[in-house]
């Protein structure tokens, strides 16, 4: 392999902060192959990709390339065959997230870990145009290793040892032709806490259940938080928005959350927080990486979905893992015609397909979890600082709270996050 022979795809979003990444990555890269080839690169657009390129090299653009370390792993496949390489993931049991997949042994198929970056050789991405066969876009990775498993048909993913997760400056990462950039901190000092409003959904019959877990856990390190529920509870204390409780999406009551935030009834702050009443949060750790975004601008951030992407439809952010939105983003929303077809529709869906007719973008974060982490390997989870999960189902939510979201230096402060978190976000 030489350097004629890849494309880098660097995967990015629609956002200042990512897009400003994004270009710092492409900098570097083109730095490295220029100093290799002592030629400059030639534009995208002049290469003619499938036609004289061997290799389609995806990265992230928190992912840090040694150029010269990826070549040399890339020479040990003939560029010739149908190769899908990574960072092999496997789930140890099977998951909501996946669709149950191999639910006999999950373990046995393995996709790849975006952040080590992935590969695809040119005669494999020439097999097959057919679209992604899967109405929701839940977990892209694993479905991406679906997709070009296809029944068996195709490849299974080919582990490189190379491609690594490891810290950028760690020693055990000498070997490694990708590593994880770890700045601390990212963007400079965290966001406020009185800067965030804090608003969780909840309903009477949940009263006693889930919202003392709240309580327990992550509801001290609010400074602007309201229970917003179909009955008014003086002693947690809950607000009833005159929205009936629904047993499936909550579409109403959403929107009247929204409608509230902007209004003179509470404070006014840069960041809405909407959260469910079983969702685990670290706001400390929010505070940090929203400090990477501007207010000014209409930021959705959370996990983001994808609902019919194959067929020309929309991206939105999963409600259980935390939806938060600049203030610019809910003004934006709430001027245009948009909102619920019926108060039970489900509230992030429909804000998806709101904010696809706006032109707004939604902005993943892998940092917030729309499950449990017994849904997501433990892989993927070994090199995160989660910001969120969701559901009480079958754990100790207060245990999980303590093992995955509570920083053992935190306190009513961000300065008391230690160093790894830092640099981990």
């Amino acid at each position: 392999a030489d350097l004629r022979e890849i494309v880098f795809v660097i995967q990015s979003q629609s956002n200042s902060f990512h897009m400003s990444w994004a270009e710092r990555q492409r900098a570097d890269l083109l730095q490295q192959t220029q100093s290799l080839t002592q030629v400059p690169p030639a534009p995208l657009k002049e290469t003619h990709t499938a036609n004289n390129s061997s290799w389609l090299v995806f990265l992230e653009e928190e992912t840090n390339v040694k150029v010269t370390k990826l070549l040399q792993a890339l020479r040990k496949f003939d560029r010739r065959k149908e190769w899908f390489l990574g960072k092999p993931l496997h789930d140890e049991e099977s998951t909501i997230i996946h669709h149950y997949a191999f639910a006999e042994n999950p373990s046995i198929f393995k996709y790849p870990d975006f952040s080590a970056a992935w590969a695809l050789s040119i005669p494999l991405l020439d097999r097959s145009d057919d679209p992604l066969k899967s109405d929701f876009t839940i977990d892209l990775k694993h479905e991406v290793a679906l997709y070009i498993w296809e029944n068996g048909q195709g490849p299974r993913l080919t582990a490189v040892p190379e491609l690594c997760t490891e810290p950028e400056h760690s020693p055990t990462a000498q070997h490694c032709a990708t590593t994880l950039r770890r700045p601390a901190p990212l963007c400079g000092e965290p966001v406020k806490k009185e800067d965030i409003f804090v608003a969780v959904k909840t309903c009477k019959k949940f009263h006693s259940e889930r919202v003392p877990v709240v309580k327990k856990t992550w509801e001290r390190e609010a400074s602007l938080l309201e229970y917003y529920s179909d009955h008014t509870d003086p002693s947690i204390p809950t607000i009833d928005l005159g929205v009936p409780n629904t047993e499936r999406g909550h579409c109403g009551k959403t929107f009247a959350i929204l409608e509230r935030y902007i209004s003179d009834a509470v404070p006014k702050t840069s960041w809405l927080l909407v959260v469910d009443d079983d969702t685990l949060i670290s706001l400390p750790r929010l505070q940090m990486l929203l400090s990477c975004y501007n207010p000014s601008e209409p930021v959705c951030l959370g996990e983001r979905y994808g609902y019919g992407l194959g067929q020309g439809g929309y991206s939105y952010i999963t409600g259980g893992g935390g939806m938060v939105f600049s203030r610019a983003a809910v003004v934006r929303l709430l001027a245009s015609d948009c909102k619920c077809y019926r108060d039970d529709a489900p509230d992030d869906m429909v804000l998806g397909m709101c904010l696809n007719a706006l032109g707004l973008p939604v902005t993943h974060s892998s940092l917030f979890h729309q499950a449990r982490p017994e849904d997501y390997s433990r892989d993927f989870l070994a090199h995160q600082v989660p910001i969120s999960f969701h559901k009480h189902w079958n754990i100790d939510p207060v245990a999980v709270f303590n093992r995955w979201l509570k920083d053992e230096s935190m306190s009513t402060s961000t300065h008391g996050l230690n160093k790894s978190t830092k640099e981990e976000l």
